[in-house]
């Protein structure tokens, strides 16, 4: 299907019931008006980042910005928060699919993050029933029928929801305008603001959004700068949007305080995105010898970075009056085995208590299950206050240093760890191009970032012929011995519609085995999907 609406918008896929639905000509008009007045800059930011990157790797570091230290040094306060964002002691996420998101929102966390980025394979049709499933969801008639009888409707009282549009560095390539993809994000948010911004409000809610891969505070600029000009375009007063921000990447950790400034009038918070910060460090640094990292179960948020990057966090959220959101639980409990819940579970709980503890407002978890874990120990330090930013963390002082210690004392790469980076990102890989975002592997739902950090590590160890623990090093023949015993292992009766691995580790390949680094793995992946 080939679809020419207002202002040069072709649609170049079929996008059946809920397509007509979504793709309104009004709605693909606002986009229009997204892309043609901030497509030019999205794309000197990109190529922005393309510098930073080649300076890295030609052995600058990053640092503290002098030109904003009157920033760093000044006294300000970003927006109040909404009331249905005061309390945010317990966030879930998943993907925008129909029944997943009517459990997250029956789940009894504060908040469900709709994800259109790492838990969501970007297939057209997962895209656009993505964005019908919110339109319901937001006028509370979501629901979902099974197959085998089971009936999924929405309860009384739900989790408010904010929106993941994808990053900066992905276009939508079913529709193009005026020849060219339009930005992903660009696209994913102005069809979600357009249908959604005013019946929110009129509900006592508003638009809230999370957002992605940022990584300068030149980049939270071109995001209000949209903001601002998404609420005037369609009357919606200035301010309703209220966006946090991931710190997934260690570029961004040296300008938190920047990137809240630039938002500062829809500021809601930060986020310790945890598995794409250990996979930012890989991507900058992967090409020196001095920050091999070990295998991704040693990369702890106890290890000296990832405390300097949280503590650093949450002192310059409270000192701006932001909510500090913690990272992700990724365990998905048994149904069989109890033992494994109880190993699991309790360490689920100690993340969450060294979370609490260090003054963190609220954390995220990526089952059901885990929300009343998850909420006992915020309870016990919040009880009936919603937050804790009055704990400034006055104690904190975070230097360049700090954040770039990126050595792992004790740490050690191991056969395991290289089977296990393997068997993840050829699994995920699979499902992912078989239009599944969210995958459960090893009682863990891994999603694009964590398939992120296992094949970095695999690329960084190969190149660096990393020593293993048990002698030898990693080598390419050494990956490809263990893809073929992953290979096999895994159930042939997936190999069908429901999981592509062969394609899978063929595209991991070119990933791990390729000369230079592939900046983000769905781009490459991106191309294979219908």
């Amino acid at each position: 299907m080939t679809q020419v609406t207002l202002q040069g918008v072709r649609i170049t896929a079929e996008a059946g019931a809920a397509g007509a639905r979504v793709l309104t000509p009004e709605a693909l008009s606002f986009v229009a008006a997204l892309h043609h007045e901030f497509e030019a800059r999205r794309r000197e930011l990109l190529a922005r980042r393309a510098e930073r990157r080649a300076a890295l790797a030609a052995g600058a570091l990053p640092d503290f910005l002098p030109e904003t230290s009157q920033i760093r040094e000044g006294e300000w306060r970003v927006a109040e928060a909404p009331a249905d964002l005061v309390d945010r002691r317990v966030e879930i996420t998943g993907p925008v699919e129909r029944k997943m998101m009517i459990n997250a929102l029956n789940s009894g966390a504060r908040v469900f993050m709709a994800d259109f980025e790492d838990a969501l394979s970007p297939t057209w049709s997962n895209v656009v029933e993505g964005q019908a499933n919110l339109m319901d969801a937001v006028r509370r008639t979501l629901a979902y029928d099974h197959p085998d009888g089971r009936r999924y409707r929405l309860n009384d009282e739900v989790a408010t929801l904010v929106v993941r549009p994808r990053g900066w560095h992905l276009v939508e390539k079913h529709v193009e305008i005026g020849g060219a993809p339009v930005a992903a994000g660009l696209f994913d948010f102005g069809l979600h603001f357009y249908h959604n911004a005013r019946e929110l409000l009129d509900r006592g809610s508003g638009p809230y959004y999370y957002l992605p891969k940022l990584e300068s505070h030149h980049e939270a600029r071109l995001w209000n700068d949209v903001f601002r000009f998404a609420q005037e375009s369609l009357g919606i007063p200035v301010g309703s949007i209220r966006a946090t921000v991931l710190i997934e990447t260690i570029l961004a950790a040296f300008e938190m305080e920047e990137i809240l400034w630039e938002l500062r009038e829809h500021a809601a918070g930060l986020n310790a995105g945890r598995w794409d910060y250990i996979f930012s460090v890989i991507k900058m640094f992967g090409g020196r010898e001095e920050f091999v990292l070990p295998d991704r179960a040693q990369v702890t948020m106890e290890v000296p970075f990832m405390r300097a990057y949280t503590e650093l966090l949450v002192r310059t959220c409270h000192r701006r009056g932001a909510h500090a959101i913690g990272g992700m639980a990724a365990f998905i409990p048994s149904r069989r085995d109890p033992k494994v819940n109880e190993v699991a579970l309790a360490k689920v709980r100690e993340d969450k208590v060294r979370e609490s503890r260090d003054g963190f407002d609220g954390t995220w978890v990526a089952h059901p299950d885990l929300v009343p874990v998850a909420r006992e120990v915020f309870d016990q330090v919040l009880g009936d206050a919603p937050h804790q930013k009055h704990r400034t963390r006055d104690d904190v002082q975070v230097t360049a240093a700090d954040l770039l210690a990126l050595r792992v004392p004790g740490g050690t790469v191991t056969r395991a760890g290289v089977e296990n980076d393997v068997r993840v990102a050829i699994e995920y890989l699979g499902h992912w191009l078989a239009g599944q975002g969210a995958v459960g592997i090893l009682n863990l739902m891994e999603d694009a970032a964590t398939a992120e950090i296992a094949r970095a590590q695999l690329w960084q160890w190969i190149r660096h012929r990393a020593g293993l623990a048990e002698g030898g090093e990693v080598t390419a023949e050494l990956y490809a011995e263990t893809r073929d015993r992953v290979l096999q292992r895994l159930d042939p009766a997936q190999e069908t519609g429901s999981a592509r691995f062969r394609e899978a580790a063929a595209l991991l390949d070119e990933l791990v085995l390729g000369e230079d680094f592939v900046e983000f793995l769905t781009l490459p992946a991106y191309r294979h999907l219908p």
